[in-house]
């Protein structure tokens, strides 16, 4: 049930980020904040459904019912979206380098990181039976 329910956030999250980028920002004018908070957006979503995502797709492989892996996956999900944000600054890539995506990218992963800790991840699964242990 839990990895039905991050399946469901992480597609109905990725659909809400494809709109603001595609759909809304090249076609709508904002005026601030919306604006601001529109340019932040892709990353703070997208950084927060990283561990839903980890969780729905890859459970197999990592076990984020620990803490510590689960904290250890939030540190390194954070330093490969600032490596990606630095690779901006090469101007091959079309793209543009702000900072403001790095502290959203840190804001979502550490709300993602807290939710999922106590209320996602907190209770453990017996693997075998994909149900609640007791």
């Amino acid at each position: 049930m839990l990895k039905r329910f991050c399946k469901y956030v992480v597609i109905s999250g990725t659909i809400i980020i494809w709109i603001i980028k595609f759909a809304l920002r090249p076609f709508v004018h904002f005026s601030q904040p919306t604006k601001y908070l529109m340019g932040i957006a892709p990353n703070l979503l997208g950084s927060f459904l990283l561990p839903l995502g980890c969780y729905w797709l890859l459970s197999r492989f990592i076990d984020l019912h620990s803490d510590k892996q689960l904290r250890w996956f939030c540190i390194v999900c954070f330093l490969l979206l600032i490596i990606n944000e630095l690779l901006q600054l090469i101007p091959v890539f079309g793209r543009t380098f702000d900072y403001n995506d790095i502290v959203a990218s840190a804001v979502g992963l550490t709300a993602s990181y807290f939710l999922c800790s106590k209320y996602l991840f907190g209770v453990p699964v017996n693997w075998y039976k994909g149900k609640l242990v007791n």
